[in-house]
């Protein structure tokens, strides 16, 4: 929304907002509910304000919160200022998960459809039916089309784990990830770089490059944070965005750099670093491989020849080489979260990777470094074999580096709808919402219609669950008992977090182990859950017997942590043992072994025709936090971003409805018209436009960018590409 749109919410009037909110529909929540268990204490017995640990939900960053529980009912939540993770910090989403707890929109009981998919009629049905169901279902796939005939799709959550473990002991190859969806190519980018996914030290760096990543809303713990303080100590913050975000707007400077051209620039940013010799030559000859070959092939990509290409300044770009590697080794390239970009996104973060390994700041204060030992320990188990099983995923040979353990859901889809290598018929869905995270949402329906049994389990009725045969309710993560985590939170380590129940369960719902474990009992699969959380947070704290009782004090357990620089020395884990600037792997597999820069497409009618780019803001989560009824408050649909010379040239002014349309899908939206968007370049908000009925914050309001979003994917390791979309708009009503 504009500016003027904007509606202005301090802090405490959010927190008292949230606290009202809370209780006025808890009110209506808990009186709904007939179960003992969830009738507030007598109030002559009860404490007036009890304050429970545990651990946010509303996005992956996990921070740490204090629970204020008044009668049984949460009137408010605080940080932990023991979790150093979040810096002292509870987000405005964090804050709305209160909101999520008693939302009127939760699923209440186990739910199954009457009509066609997506017709919206339901049944509600017991428990033991559900259970029944979902158990026979389940078998009759397995017979007619081989365990692997089952998919299983989770979220990022505290009990995922228990979603894989269930599918690998039911005996199906085929599990996707959301992250598939988001961030694998970086992951695959620095792996084959470095041997292993390095974390950004935001908080001892002296110089950050922000390419793509909005740091100042969409917020990651402690980087966030971390970014805010070294501003204010002088350091330097650069950042590369079509938009102007609130990053660019606080950073020390801002490029609204061509979309599609990030390679570019980082590659003329080692043709300075390696002609100039700003490295450590040392460090490079002990700890890196491939100079040379690095160096012949930047050698004619200089900061002229990158100018012509991102529309940044030739001179800017020298001058930031050197100033980069005048800080090094506290200086980095911020390697990002969301890397899901362009069909070429590996080898553009592993051009991300290079110039990081040209500073050499790996291992370094203030540069990237190691994942810290946590020393939490895995409940490995034995899975049975199954002598009809397929080869492998269904998805297994699309592209070359796939990774085995999160797949690819835009390859994986595809193949569901061919049926080929072989049929998937059924699919286990918990806590991650495709139908409003996965482009071209007209595929999803389409992957859906080809399956004889479809099961979701999650808090509310998301536009996944609606396409549902079985919809079944999930608590909330201050409603349930999870097992332990290791968290990460760069050269400060990794520390050890778990949930107990601040109220008991409402409604029907349960959690998705307790779930698991009563399919594995009906399906002979009861031994590999054999065990209560309890019971498996003892083995996972095997090493640290004193860690439960702190947990239990303080909301988190800190391990042991070594110095960084404790890897100087050690081999990294890729062929040659070293930083890898030439990837060998990738030259034995006849991939380019050197990131080799393909300009963007274009559109040849650049007038009517943009870029969609995507983005959160600070209080959306993708389709997972626009429902909530707290954060509709700050952003109540999503706008469509349009430079205000294209909006000129279409007769769009501000606050006009346009429609939008590509080879995928089509929609509406009202137009923000601003200069803070490159002219070839349009943005909007994920998480609206949702079909479902039970939703009645987001359903039909706005545009949906799944609708929009074509299905292309990474060429290397099958991560969606979601930055590959041309946008037509129109004034709603144009010619």
């Amino acid at each position: 929304m504009s500016d003027s749109e904007t509606k202005r919410i301090s802090r405490r009037d959010f927190l008292r907002l949230a606290g009202a909110s809370a209780t006025a529909v808890a009110a209506t929540a808990v009186g709904a509910v007939t179960a003992p268990e969830a009738k507030a204490a007598p109030a002559a017995k009860a404490p007036k304000w009890e304050s429970k640990l545990s651990v946010c939900d509303m996005c992956f960053n996990r921070c740490g919160l204090i629970a204020r529980v008044e009668r049984g009912v949460i009137t408010k939540l605080d940080p932990n200022p023991k979790f150093t993770k979040s810096r002292g910090m509870l987000c405005a989403r964090g804050n709305a998960g209160v909101a999520q707890v008693y939302d009127p929109d939760r699923v209440k009981t186990p739910l199954l459809r009457v009509g066609k998919r997506g017709e919206g009629k339901w049944k509600a049905i017991s428990w033991d039916e559900a259970i029944e169901l979902t158990a026979t279902k389940m078998k009759d796939i397995a017979a007619k089309y081989t365990r692997c005939g089952m998919l299983f799709s989770a979220g990022a959550d505290m009990q995922s784990g228990f979603v894989n473990r269930f599918a690998e002991a039911f005996g199906s190859f085929n599990v996707t990830s959301h992250e598939s969806l988001c961030l694998l190519s970086g992951n695959r980018a620095f792996l084959d770089t470095f041997g292993d996914v390095p974390l950004p030290d935001v908080k001892n760096s002296k110089y950050v490059i922000l390419a793509g990543a909005n740091r100042l809303e969409a917020l990651v713990t402690p980087d966030s944070m971390d970014l805010i303080s070294i501003m204010g100590n002088g350091a330097k913050v650069v950042v590369l965005d079509p938009r102007y975000t609130k990053s660019a707007a606080l950073a020390s400077e801002w490029y609204p750099i061509q979309p599609g051209t990030d390679m570019a620039f980082m590659l003329a940013l080692a043709n300075v670093i390696i002609s100039e010799k700003l490295y450590d030559a040392k460090y490079m000859a002990e700890r890196t491989s491939g100079l040379d070959k690095l160096a012949a092939h930047v050698a004619d990509m200089t900061p002229e020849w990158a100018e012509k290409q991102t529309g940044i300044p030739a001179a800017d770009i020298r001058r930031m080489a050197r100033e980069l590697a005048a800080a090094a080794p506290a200086s980095m390239v911020y390697p990002g979260r969301r890397t899901s970009d362009y069909e070429n996104s590996t080898q553009i973060r592993r051009s991300f990777a290079i110039v990081n390994a040209l500073l050499g700041n790996y291992d370094r204060p203030g540069g990237l470094v190691p994942a810290r030992p946590a020393g939490l320990k895995k409940v490995a188990f034995e899975p049975p074999w199954y002598d009809d099983s397929p080869p492998g995923r269904v998805d297994a040979k699309s592209v070359p580096l796939l990774f085995d353990d999160e797949g690819s859901f835009v390859l994986t889809r595809e193949a569901v709808i061919k049926g080929a290598p072989y049929p998937i018929k059924g699919w286990f869905v918990y806590k991650t919402n495709p139908m409003a995270t996965a482009p071209e949402r007209r595929k999803t329906r389409e992957m859906i219609d080809q399956l004889d049994f479809m099961v979701v389990v999650d808090i509310a009725m998301s536009d996944t669950a609606w396409m549902a045969d079985l919809v079944l309710p999930a608590p909330s993560a201050m409603e349930r008992q999870d097992p332990v985590q290791a968290l990460q939170s760069g050269a400060e380590g990794a520390c050890l977090v778990w949930r107990d129940p601040v109220i008991p369960p409402l409604y029907e719902s349960r959690p998705v182990f307790d779930i698991l474990k009563a399919l594995a009992g009906k399906l002979g699969l009861a031994e590999f859950f054999d065990f209560d959380i309890p019971a498996y947070r003892l083995k996972q704290l095997a090493a640290f017997p004193e860690a439960a009782e702190i947990i239990k004090r303080d909301g988190v357990f800190y391990p042991p942590n070594p110095p960084l620089g404790g890897t100087d020395g050690a081999p990294f884990k890729t062929p040659s043992q070293k930083i890898e600037l030439y990837c060998s792997r990738y030259a034995e597999m006849g991939l380019d072994p050197l990131p080799v820069y393909q300009p963007p497409k274009t559109t040849p009618d650049a007038a009517r025709k943009f870029r969609l780019v995507v983005g959160r803001s600070a209080c959306i989560t993708q389709g997972s936090s626009t429902n909530n009824a707290l954060l509709s408050e700050f952003e109540p649909e999503n706008m469509l971003w349009l430079n205000e010379d294209a909006a000129k040239e279409l007769g769009v002014r501000q606050g006009d409805v346009v429609q939008v349309e590509s080879p995928a899908g089509k929609g509406e939206l009202k137009a923000l018209v601003t200069p803070k968007i490159r002219r070839d370049t349009v943005y909007m908000l994920s998480g609206f436009g949702s079909i479902s009925g039970g939703l009645s914050h987001t359903k039909g309001v706005g545009a949906s960018i799944v609708e929009l979003m074509e299905s292309r994917f990474d060429s290397i390791c099958g991560n969606s590409a979601i930055h590959e979309t041309f946008l037509s708009v129109k004034k709603k009503g144009a010619a």
